[in-house]
């Protein structure tokens, strides 16, 4: 299992020791390290992580505040010198809390902690895409036959029709489901292979984090699928053969 993370404090020193704790921990991965919050939101637009250590004293927008405003935020080490934010950090569900200066030990037991939350094994059959604890929250609607299904989002169990479904995006261990009714994605603890697994063949899979409902297609421009005029997926070069075959079979010829 690797935990993919990013780093952020708004000192160079104390985010490039955070960075080489990273390096020494072998199932941690450094995705990127940040130098504030408002940095740390602009790189999480356009990449997932699955851990963020984040100092909480940063100007601008200080760490707790960045964390209260992602809607699924990942695994969280709070990392500070003020022990007076203890509290608040386990309020928010943070998995750790490192108090500088800290070392190489106090780090581990952060490093163990993500660890443990992430599942603690590389079994992939029956854990999720990367070792994580699946939350079986797919459920067939029973009367309405293959037509939908029920997901748990929050504290609600809400009924999803299937050709509403527009396209699936992973976050981490949770799922963005967009649909054509709502502009406010249903976000769910599921895997994708769970998903993809439940879902009718027009639907598709092009890219680890995407699967996407054929019929809502508008064009295709290169390794982009363009949805509509504001959302363009890539596709991943292991769904490319795939996704060339539909293409192809479905050209209008002379």
């Amino acid at each position: 299992m690797t935990i993919r993370c990013l780093a952020i404090d708004d000192e160079p020193l104390a985010l490039q020791q955070i960075a080489a704790y990273i390096g020494k921990v072998p199932f941690l991965q450094l995705a990127a390290q940040c130098q504030s919050a408002v940095e740390a939101r602009q790189y999480l637009e356009q990449d997932t992580v699955d851990a963020i250590f984040c100092d909480i004293n940063m100007p601008d927008l200080n760490g707790m505040d960045f964390v209260k405003s992602l809607a699924v935020p990942p695994l969280i080490v709070f990392t500070t010198a003020y022990s007076e934010y203890a509290v608040e950090g386990f309020r928010v569900n943070a998995v750790d809390y490192l108090l500088k200066p800290f070392g190489m030990q106090e780090f581990q037991r952060a490093a163990n902690r993500l660890k443990e939350r992430m599942g603690g094994n590389d079994s992939r059959d029956d854990k999720g895409e990367q070792g994580k604890p699946v939350n079986d929250t797919l459920s067939p609607a029973g009367d309405a036959g293959d037509d939908s299904f029920f997901l748990k989002t929050d504290y609600r169990i809400v009924k999803v029709t299937i050709s509403d479904i527009r396209y699936v995006e992973a976050m981490s261990e949770y799922l963005k489901v967009w649909l054509r009714s709502d502009p406010k994605p249903i976000i769910t603890l599921l895997s994708m292979k769970k998903m993809e697994e439940r879902l009718p063949d027009y639907f598709m899979r092009i890219h680890r984090s995407y699967i996407i409902n054929l019929n809502e297609i508008q064009e295709v421009n290169k390794n982009r699928v363009i949805m509509d005029k504001d959302t363009y997926l890539p596709v991943g070069d292991m769904y490319k053969e795939a996704f060339q075959s539909y293409l192809d079979a479905r050209f209008l010829t002379k």
